[in-house]
């Protein structure tokens, strides 16, 4: 596993790639790819199901651009209102379509929709059946809320640097503010000694249980 030098920190940005739930304007998801591949950024992406279906040339682009692919469900349902074995079909519904988008397997790495059921035993032990391990968050930019992108970009460098080494930031594929905050989001955790990485690189993750 890769460590920080000294005196810098590891942040893994983190893109749940969905459909969004309130109008929004279109290419957003490009934009923020556009980003990260102009800063050379690699992020985890956790991409749902039906949007890959849907979206097979974005899902694709994230795939052979080198970003990290990982599993968000297929009908970004709560996890905490399937029985046991609704949840199994569909974190295996969402890993077909993935695969059949990308190329790539999303295994092992799956994020609860709204982070719902990411701490109960009964939705961790279903993942952990078909091999999956829930991965949270330790900084929400809850950009989906709307507001700015400097008062975005504000919360997400604040709160990083605040979190230090092995920051996983949660973002989403659609908010029209996110690619603008996250441009300079990267530069100015970059000059505070921050080194972009994706989440199966670091030694522990919020929400994986341990072993």
């Amino acid at each position: 596993m890769s460590h920080p030098d000294p005196g810098g920190f590891r942040v893994a940005i983190t893109i749940d790639a969905e459909f969004p739930d309130r109008p929004t304007e279109p290419g957003v998801t490009a934009r923020i790819l556009d980003v990260l591949a102009e800063d050379g950024v690699p992020a985890t992406v956790f991409i749902q199901g039906r949007w890959a279906e849907a979206e097979p040339v974005l899902a694709r682009r994230i795939a052979a651009e080198g970003h990290l692919v990982a599993n968000h469900s297929h009908h970004h349902a709560r996890m905490t209102l399937l029985t046991a074995a609704g949840i199994v079909r569909d974190a295996q519904a969402s890993e077909r379509a993935i695969i059949a988008a990308t190329g790539r397997s999303p295994r092992p790495w799956f994020r609860c929709p709204f982070g719902a059921g990411a701490g109960t035993r009964r939705v961790a032990d279903r993942l952990d059946s078909i091999g999956y391990v829930d991965v949270g968050w330790h900084v929400d930019g809850r950009d989906w809320a709307g507001g700015s992108a400097g008062r975005l970009e504000g919360r997400l460098v604040r709160e990083t640097i605040a979190h230090g080494d092995g920051s996983v930031v949660l973002l989403h594929g659609w908010p029209r503010a996110t690619p603008v905050a996250l441009r300079g989001t990267i530069r100015r955790l970059r000059d505070a000694g921050a080194t972009f990485v994706t989440i199966d690189t670091l030694d522990s993750l919020p929400g994986r249980r341990s072993t």
